[in-house]
């Protein structure tokens, strides 16, 4: 369980990271709206991208592993719509942005810590 609140924290602290940097184009208004939106982007990528990386498996050994990063970045689109307060500036490329920017960022935290 504490592993769990861990990883909700470094996210969200991601998150509003990342908010922060203009050229990404990603943002969220408030710490709280960047816990809200790393809970919901957390029960996405672990409901929908487990199905969907399933059925991806195929195309994934074709794309070397391409079409995992897309599907983040559909995940992570999802996410700031279902959110209010967290929005992409640029449309898909933020999204893309932003989901690259999330996994960089939460590898060096978690190194870190």
């Amino acid at each position: 369980m504490l592993g769990i609140l861990v990883v909700w924290l470094v996210t969200s602290v991601s998150l509003f990271i990342i908010s922060k940097v203009p050229f990404i184009g990603v943002e969220i208004v408030s710490f709280e709206k960047a816990m809200i939106s790393a809970a919901v982007f957390g029960i996405l990528n672990a409901i929908l991208g487990g199905i969907l990386r399933f059925l991806a498996l195929p195309f994934n050994f074709l794309t070397l592993g391409l079409v995992f990063f897309l599907i983040n970045a559909f995940i992570f689109g999802l996410a700031a719509k279902l959110v209010e307060g967290f929005r992409l500036k640029n449309g898909i490329a933020s999204a893309i942005l932003g989901a690259l920017a999330l996994s960089i960022l939460n590898s060096l935290i978690f190194r870190i810590l």
